[in-house]
């Protein structure tokens, strides 16, 4: 009879045990998915952003060659004007 108690509290602490096991792997297993979904969301947030910019060059590429284009980059960037243009220079910038 003694035997039996103790075969029946040790399947019982077995039976425990593993319960706890699978409890903590559970949990552990739902933070890291959990982690893993915050990533995904901000890499897709990353790979829309990037497409954004892709859609952007994709247009100044096209209109690279344009007279218009080279004006528009002489003027912001050389500060290069075309002859008798009269330029406004805002003082409050």
């Amino acid at each position: 009879m003694k035997n039996e108690n103790v075969k029946f509290i040790l399947k019982r602490v077995l039976v425990v045990a593993i319960a706890i096991y699978v409890i903590y792997t559970f949990f552990s297993q739902q933070k890291s998915l959990n982690m893993y979904k915050a990533d995904e969301q901000y890499y897709l947030e990353q790979i829309a952003q990037e497409e954004e910019k892709k859609e952007e060059l994709n247009k100044t590429k096209a209109n690279i060659n344009s007279k218009d284009y080279i004006e528009e980059i002489a003027r912001d960037k050389l500060n290069m004007y075309l002859p008798n243009e009269k330029v406004y220079i805002d003082i409050n910038k």
